[in-house]
C-alpha cells in the first residue's frame, strides 16, 4: 500500500511557491523459522511430508490472520493461522521455497488479503515468487 501526500510550502510573497512530495510505504512482514547460521536448511523428514492431506483451499487469506510460517515442500510455503487452520500456499513453477527460509515480505492490496492468481511473496534475498494457489491442510489419518 503506498501512501503519497503532497505538500505546498507557502513561502513570502517574494519567493515562489516550493513543492514537496512525501510517500510511505507499508509492508507486512512474516517470518519463516531460521536454520542455525553454517548449515543449509533441513530437508523435511518423509513422515512429515505426509502428516497432512491437501484439500481443496480459499483463493484469498487474510493477511491479519496469519501467524506463522514454515517450509515442509519444495515449491510451498505451510501458513498457520490465528485459527488453528493451516494453508499452503503453492508457488509457481520454477520457485523453490528453500529461498524464503529466513523470511520473506508481501505486500498488503487495499482488501488486506494475501490471494493467489495475483500477489508475490518476496524473500528477503530480493526473490519473488507468485502464489498459485492455497490448498487447505487437514491432518492425515495415521491409518491411510
Amino acid at each position: 500500500m503506498l501512501y503519497s501526500v503532497l505538500l505546498l510550502l507557502t513561502a513570502p510573497a517574494a519567493e515562489p511557491v516550493q513543492w514537496a512530495q512525501l510517500s510511505i510505504e507499508q509492508r507486512v512482514i512474516i517470518r519463516v523459522p531460521m536454520v542455525k547460521k553454517g548449515r543449509a536448511p533441513a530437508r523435511p523428514a518423509p513422515q512429515a511430508r505426509s502428516a497432512w492431506k491437501e484439500k481443496k483451499g480459499p483463493r484469498c487469506i487474510a493477511l491479519r490472520s496469519i501467524r506463522s510460517a514454515s517450509i515442509m515442500m519444495d515449491n510451498a510455503i505451510d501458513l498457520l493461522l490465528a485459527d488453528d487452520h493451516r494453508y499452503r500456499a503453492r508457488l509457481e513453477r520454477g520457485c523453490n521455497s528453500m529461498g524464503f527460509y529466513s523470511g520473506f515480505y508481501v505486500e498488503p492490496d487495499d482488501d488486506g488479503s494475501l490471494c493467489s492468481g495475483r500477489d508475490d511473496l518476496q524473500a528477503r534475498s530480493g526473490a519473488s515468487c507468485a502464489i498459485e494457489s492455497f490448498r487447505r491442510l487437514e491432518e492425515a489419518d495415521p491409518d491411510d
